[in-house]
């Protein structure tokens, strides 16, 4: 789940993380309201989940209510990248000495937590490792023994930061990894992350996004909730506790198990076709599942052919057979279905579609020539 820029630096206040003062404003009078209360100059920001907002005019100085009026009135309803404005954070603005960047994400490869920070801040961190690949100071953390202050001394010295920056940098750097932990999150960043005229060091942005897979210790990120960006496709499946993701092809799949759809995705684009989405619905093949699945690929304009792939492990295919036959029953199509079930009982499973086959739902006994029949029917 990602954040809003003002979300993110909510988040990062709950863990004494400073940043500028500002508030939320979904109008232009709100927008000025919040300028008198930061206190001028401020910045008008658009709030949209997308990199590239200052070059495409959604962060804007102002001076006072006349210009924070004209700013505001411009960026809300700007698009940015697709992303249509409608909300904005309006904050005291900041001098600036310094630009610095910090993260926290996790390695995969080596199962530890990784901080990367560089004294090249303001910029995308993609340009700074391809540019200068040397001014990112990155620390593997092990999620056992933490990050504790004097490791984060040592790493600020590496990254090189400003002298009067290093002793604020390493506690709040501590801090951040604690967001990044206790916050359950996937990635907590800060570019920039500034040092003031002052000697005081805060962050200007915020880019946070949480493991949703962490949601039940964090009844608090209801108010997070946001579906106005979201894929309805996505946001239907969801709802009906379905691991879907919305392609931009005309050939719906359904399969059980995340590695036999990915499988799926490949054969048909094998065979000259492009899927529509991605859709694991795992070991319950049910009647309930299955009408569900079929329910949500149906409401997809795009979609002109369906394939159903199953293989039967745990699960037993003359099951997920008399499961299909009802959900079709339930479920009122307007693509033709072509399927492959094998695994365990497959021959079972055969008999008892075989009686319903018609021109509307086809068989096939293997993933390839399944995947060849359903391209077919979607470029006719």
């Amino acid at each position: 789940m990602d954040l809003y820029e003002y979300q993110g630096k909510q988040y990062f206040a709950r863990f004494g993380i400073p940043t500028s003062p500002g508030g939320v404003a979904d109008t232009v009078d709100e927008a000025v309201e919040q300028a008198e209360a930061a206190g001028y100059p401020v910045v008008v920001k658009a709030q949209v989940k997308v990199g590239g907002r200052g070059k495409a005019g959604g962060v804007k100085l102002a001076a006072n209510a006349d210009e924070v009026r004209l700013h505001a009135g411009n960026i809300l309803g700007l698009d940015i990248k697709g992303h249509v404005v409608k909300r904005l954070w309006v904050e005291h603005a900041s001098d600036i000495a310094k630009e610095y960047y910090a993260s926290f994400t996790l390695d995969r490869p080596a199962k530890l937590h990784l901080g990367m920070l560089s004294a090249e801040g303001g910029v995308e961190i993609e340009e700074v490792a391809q540019t200068n690949p040397d001014a990112i100071a990155r620390i593997h953390i092990d999620p056992v023994a933490g990050l504790g202050e004097e490791a984060a001394r040592e790493w600020v010295d590496r990254a090189n930061l400003d002298a009067e920056a290093r002793g604020q940098a390493a506690t709040l750097l501590v801090r951040l990894y604690h967001c990044y932990v206790e916050g359950d999150c996937d990635l907590a960043e800060i570019n920039p992350l500034i040092l003031t005229p002052e000697g005081k060091v805060h962050a200007l942005d915020a880019k946070v996004t949480l493991d949703e897979n962490a949601s039940f210790r964090h009844p608090e990120w209801e108010e997070y909730a946001d579906d106005s960006d979201v894929d309805p496709r996505e946001k239907m499946a969801k709802e009906k506790g379905l691991n879907y993701i919305g392609l931009s092809g005309t050939v719906g799949i359904i399969a059980n198990g995340a590695g036999l759809a990915m499988s799926t995705l490949d054969v048909v684009t094998q065979v000259g076709g492009e899927a529509a989405n991605f859709l694991d619905i795992g070991g319950g093949a049910n009647a309930d599942v299955m009408a569900a699945a079929l329910e949500v690929i149906n409401a997809d304009p795009a979609v002109k052919s369906i394939l159903v792939n199953i293989f039967g492990g745990i699960t037993r295919v003359d099951e997920v057979a008399n499961g299909i036959i009802e959900a079709i029953g339930r479920v009122k199509l307007s693509s033709p279905i072509v399927m492959r079930l094998d695994g365990t009982n497959a021959v079972e499973g055969r008999a008892l579609l075989a009686t319903h086959l018609s021109d509307t739902l086809m068989a096939e006994p293997t993933m390839l020539e399944a995947a060849r029949h359903a391209v077919a029917l979607a470029q006719a």
